[in-house]
């Protein structure tokens, strides 16, 4: 599994998330990003096009893979556009306290192995009033679909770089602190339900 997680697994994740549906999902909040700006899950770099770069002053890019994260620097290079690299864990932000104006998370929760300790470390670097701008897969409304992702998730995890189809994202933002204050949920137009409940929106730091 050394050489499938590190070499096959971000190129999954890389054509997995570039897909149309996911796109969109992605014009609709990384351009509402602002000031110093922290991406949760840089990965490959698939948001750097979105960002409106009249509007970040900083943009830190926070990955644990350092193959997705070369990706990145390569993606960052043809565009012109300088970030830092912060080749760490979710669960351990190397940031100051109140540092961050927004923190960008996309398609990146699902695999963060301990997302409560990561959420309240994202919580700790925003200042107060700043905002997590999000888009995230997870447990769908449907009791059918739920049961189907509580079945797959142990396979899906081991062959999907730790994805979890079955988080409620909402729901856990709300128990670290956060305050929703935009959220809108729906299933990705072709794909299948399992995977292709979506919740994108905007959390204050309360």
């Amino acid at each position: 599994m050394g050489f499938y997680n590190r070499h096959v697994v971000p190129r999954l994740i890389d054509r997995a998330c570039a897909v149309k549906p996911v796109v969109e999902q992605r014009r609709q909040v990384v351009p509402q990003a602002h000031g110093r700006v922290l991406e949760i899950g840089i990965g490959s770099g698939l948001n750097l096009d979105h960002y409106d770069r009249g509007r970040v002053t900083t943009l830190f890019g926070l990955e644990p893979s350092p193959e997705l994260m070369r990706m990145a620097a390569r993606r960052a290079a043809r565009l012109g556009m300088a970030f830092e690299p912060l080749e760490s864990g979710a669960e351990e932000i190397p940031l100051a306290d109140r540092e961050i104006d927004t923190v960008v998370v996309t398609y990146t929760m699902c695999s963060i192995a301990r997302l409560p300790e990561a959420l309240a470390e994202m919580r700790r670097v925003l200042r107060p009033g700043g905002r997590l701008i999000f888009s995230e897969h997870g447990r769908a409304p449907d009791a059918g679909v739920a049961r189907w992702q509580d079945r797959l998730t142990p396979l899906w995890r081991r062959i999907a770089g730790g994805c979890r189809l079955n988080r409620d994202v909402p729901a856990l933002l709300r128990e670290s602190g956060f305050e929703l204050d935009d959220l809108h949920q729906h299933y990705l137009p072709g794909t299948p339900k399992v995977v292709g409940f979506n919740s994108r929106g905007t959390a204050l730091r309360r």
